[in-house]
Order: structure tokens, then C-alpha cells, then sequence
């Protein structure tokens, strides 16, 4: 399958993913939108892990070490 033809059919499910949602009773959209939640969660949890092993946050974390040794952060 080539890339248009695999946007084409996600562009197809998403929509009928969409159609669908709106379609839920109000019990299951609760239920879609707790399993929603917590699906998304693991994923940014992934995506987080995957950008610290691969140092895509070491600048910012060297910013940070400078800040704080520079006085410019305050207590929480």
C-alpha cells in the first residue's frame, strides 16, 4: 500500500472512529473517554522515555542545572 493510499484509509477511520463517538450512550462515552485517557497516557509516558534515553532533553536539563545554580528559580 502506498503513503496516499494508507493516509486515505486512516483519513476514512478516523472519521469513522469520530462518527462512532458521537453515536455513544452517555455510560460508554465515559467508559471510552476514561480507556482514552489512560491509552494516551502510556503513550506520552513512551514518547517521554524515548526522548530522555535518546537525550533529546539534555539541554533542557542542563538549563535547568544552570538556572537553579544561578538563583533564578524559587521554592515551590
Amino acid at each position: 500500500m502506498n503513503k496516499q493510499a494508507r493516509y486515505s484509509h486512516a483519513m476514512s477511520t478516523v472519521q469513522e472512529i469520530q462518527e462512532a463517538v458521537t453515536q455513544l450512550p452517555p455510560e460508554d462515552l465515559t467508559a471510552f473517554r476514561l480507556w482514552f485517557a489512560e491509552f494516551d497516557a502510556v503513550l506520552w509516558d513512551r514518547q517521554l522515555e524515548a526522548d530522555v534515553n535518546a537525550g533529546r532533553l539534555d539541554d533542557l536539563g542542563e538549563e535547568a542545572m544552570r538556572d537553579l545554580a544561578e538563583g533564578h528559580c524559587t521554592d515551590l
